[in-house]
This record gives structure tokens, sequence and C-alpha cells, in this order.
């Protein structure tokens, strides 16, 4: 028994952590999720602790059932939630806090089920303590093992599959030492091995069934996809067309069919700026494309890239598809991989840079918005030459139009001037950049000498034009002791 609730603890968090991080993957705002999550979870133990008083006195069976039935709702759950997801916002919606109330009902019951059992061998002081003690215990190990081993070793499907295994391997186990005491021996264990084989077969097959999970996510074949410890990485190939994309945590970061226009805009006005350029950065980017695009300027002599998952810069090595789009540029001598947390390195002694390229994913978390925080611009600077030159992807003008102007004041607030342009990126639809400067000027006109597919100097002259419905507006300077931004990208998806 006293087993019994340290695996209770430990399943009772995972599952917390599993659909929290299935519902920040699918629908962003990691902090909201998570509150969220933990909040209703809390509150169904709760529930699920005033409930138990209304069942029979016949505890150990009591027990063995609720177990039971989180085998199965909780084995489950990732699965549930990621085959929800394409159909109607509030059907997933239903789904997961469904699911969040009755994981959490039964959990709850399981502790005072458990104390009532101890408390016929044990004293009540004795029985709340060693309930309490192993409770927390079994929590702090489930929670360091999701993030350690289950979510990237097993990925979320798999990982709700293996701890739904935990469970019922429990319910068996206390059917077996206890079977003396219980009034339906036969039904629980069918039951339990029912469950159990079930469970086997889904983590057996559980590619499978991520494969057809992730077929309901994206319109194309998936070829290659994996959790890694810091996000989902898929790649993803059109069966009609040469188009292939890839994503991070479901957002779409590229398609082959377009990506020139996103990464020459990117790189080139940068470049092209008249100055000193041998010592290139590029934050983030592990796909190689930016850096295909810096190595036609000869007059750079060093690319750091910056990214802080090795395997984002392995599959830009080493995946055929992805390394032919690229044509190689990771191999490149020039090119040195340093596979860190941006702020961190950043934040280190180093070489100075000319240009800096900041190449993030969109601020949809708490995490990524500290890449575009006053705090981290300031570090940047002094990691710059005298006279450097920084360029922000800044997300959509139109789309997100809060968050591309809070970029532009957040970085107005660190330098001497920004210029801020959008193009046409059909996948996207209008994209935005800034580009910064410390000590330089920005030229009148940008002129560009190298072979390109879809920049030219009239086109970046149109660029820096906006419209009335993307105008600059007021916006406030995002900073780590008040992260504003990533709010406003949720607000700016929500409109």
């Amino acid at each position: 028994m006293l087993i019994s609730i340290l695996i209770v603890a430990l399943c009772g968090i995972a599952y917390e952590l599993i659909i929290s991080t299935v519902s920040s993957y699918l629908l962003g705002n990691s902090v909201y999720q998570f509150s969220l999550t933990i909040g209703f979870f809390m509150f169904a133990m709760g529930v699920g602790s005033y409930l138990s008083k209304l069942l029979s006195d016949d505890h150990i069976q009591n027990f063995i059932s609720v177990e039971i039935a989180i085998s199965l709702i909780g084995g489950i759950c990732s699965l549930l939630l990621f085959i929800a997801f394409p159909m109607v916002r509030a059907l997933y919606d239903v789904t997961m806090y469904s699911l969040i109330l009755m994981i959490g009902t039964l959990v709850g019951m399981e502790i005072p089920i458990l104390t009532a059992v101890l408390t016929q061998k044990h004293s009540a002081r004795d029985s709340i303590a060693n309930v309490m003690s192993l409770d927390y215990l079994g929590a702090l190990i489930g929670s360091v093992a999701f993030p350690l081993f289950l979510l990237p070793q097993l990925g979320l499907v798999r990982s709700s599959f293996a701890i739904g295994l935990i469970n019922i391997l429990t319910a068996l186990t206390n059917i077996y030492f206890f079977r003396h005491y219980l009034k339906r021996v036969k039904l629980l264990t069918i039951i339990s091995l029912s469950i159990l084989v079930l469970l086997i077969g889904f983590t057996i097959y559980g590619t499978v069934l991520t494969s057809y999970a992730e077929k309901h996510l994206y319109f194309d074949q998936v070829i290659y996809q994996k959790q890694t410890a810091y996000q989902k990485i898929v790649v993803t190939k059109s069966e009609t067309t040469t188009d292939q994309r890839l994503y991070i945590d479901g957002h779409i970061q590229f398609s082959s069919r377009d990506e020139y226009r996103y990464h020459e805009s990117l790189v080139h006005p940068l470049l092209a700026i008249e100055g000193k350029k041998e010592n290139v950065l590029i934050l983030g980017g592990g796909d190689g494309l930016a850096i295909r695009e810096v190595l036609k300027h000869k007059e750079v002599k060093r690319i750091d890239l910056v990214d802080i998952d090795p395997e984002m810069t392995r599959l830009g090595k080493h995946l055929y598809q992805l390394a032919e789009l690229n044509q190689h540029s990771l191999d490149n001598e020039k090119v040195h991989i340093f596979n860190q947390d941006a702020f961190t390195f950043i934040n280190q002694h180093g070489i100075l840079y000319d240009r800096v390229i900041i190449d993030m994913p969109d601020p949809h978390n708490e995490a990524i918005n500290k890449l575009y925080s006053k705090e981290f611009y300031t570090m940047i600077i002094k990691r710059m030459s005298p006279n450097g030159y920084l360029v922000s992807q800044s997300s959509s003008p139109f789309f997100t139009h809060k968050t591309y102007w809070s970029i532009e004041a957040t970085l107005n607030a660190v330098f001497t001037d920004t210029l801020s342009y959008h193009v046409n990126v059909p996948s996207f639809g209008a994209w935005g950049f800034h580009l910064a400067r410390t000590n330089a000027q920005f030229p009148q006109q940008f002129n560009f000498d190298i072979e390109t597919r879809f920049l030219t100097n009239a086109s970046m002259q149109a660029a820096t034009i906006f419209g009335k419905d993307t105008q600059k507006i007021d916006s406030p300077v995002n900073t780590i002791m008040e992260p504003k931004l990533y709010q406003l990208y949720i607000e700016d998806l929500q409109t």
C-alpha cells in the first residue's frame, strides 16, 4: 500500500504534465495551458476526495477499481487529445477539460482510500504522515522523470500509455496481494488484464498510433518526427507536389516552395549594407537555410550558428531533403555550430559580430519571449562591433499586428534606430522584419549584387511601405520582468 501511494502520486503528476504539454504544443501559450490544467486538476482532486466519502467501506476494492479506471482514461488521454484537435475547437476543449476532471477526480479519491486502509493498522497521525510524505516524493519523481526521460524517449502519446501501464500493473499487484479481501477477484483480474494487453499493444504500436494522430495535424505525409528535450520536430512532404515543410511544436517554420522569399528577405538587406561583415552570428536557423544565403556574400569569413537543439542542426546536415534544400550549408568550413541556449551564449564573452541575424520562432510562449526582450537585445549589443547591424524576423504585421510593432518598440529602446519592412511569403502571408543599428547609418536604398530568386532593389524599397491596416501603432516594450510580447501574440491570434 505504501508503494502504491508513491506510484499514485507519480502517475498523477505525469498525467497533469502530459495534458499540459499536449495543449501547449497544440494551442501555444504554455503558461496559460499549464496554469489551467494544474488549477482544474487540483480542483478535481478536491472533488474526488469529497466523493470518496460516498464509497463503501471496502477500501481495497475501491482503490483497485479507481486504479483500473485511471489506467484506461489516463493511458489514452494524449491520443484522444491529438485526435480531437483537428475537429471543432470546442470539441478539443471539452475533451481536454473532461480528461482533466475525470483523472483529477479519480486521483483525488485514491489518497483518502489509501489513508483509510492504513489507519486500520496504524494511528491516524502516522497514516497521514506516511501518505503525505510518499505522495510528495512520488510527485517529485514523476515531475523529474517526465522532462528527462518520458518526453524525450517516448514522446507524448507513448508516455501516457507507459503511465497507464504503471497504473494497471499497480492494480494487478494489489489484486494478487489482497485477493483474500476482495469480493470480485476474477472480474477485476479479467478487466485489468484486458486493459494491460490493450496498453501493451498501444505501447508496442505507439509509432503507428502517433503517426495516425499526426496525420490529423498535418496536410501532408510525415517523413520525420521526433520529440526532443526542447521541442517537437516534424518534417512533411506533399504527396502531389515537391513541397516539404518543417514544423516545430506544431508551428510551420518553412515551406520549400517559398522559403527563399523569407530567407532572402531576412539575410540580404542586412548584408547589403556597406561596412564590415566578416563575422556573422545567426541565432536560431538550425535548418541551415539562412546560412545558405549568408554564404553568397564572399566578404563573410565566419558564421556562428546558435541553435539550442542538436537534433535540429543534425537534421540540417543529415536529413537528405533538408540538406539538399540548404545546399549542405552546415558543412561549410566557415560555419561553427553551438548547440546552446541563445540567451546563455550571448551573455558570455567572445568575439564581436559585425552582423547579427535573429531567426527564432514566433514568441508563442514565455520561454521564447525572453529572446525578444529588452534585456536580450542589450546583451546582444555587447557582442556587436561598434558599427554593427542586426535583423530580426518579427512575425506578421498583418496577422500579429501588435506583436510586430512591439518587437520594433523593444528594439528601439536599445538600438539607435530601426528600419521595418515586410514581404509576402505565400505559406505565411505578409511577413515582417526589423533592421536595427548601433552607430552606423541605414542606406537610402538597397542594392543587391548577389543572385536572388525574389528580392530586388525595387521590391526592397516597396517592402518598407506599410498600408493602413499594417502601419505602425504605439506598442509596449517587452522585458523579462514584464513579458508582454507573448500575451500580445496570443491576443493577435485570437482576433
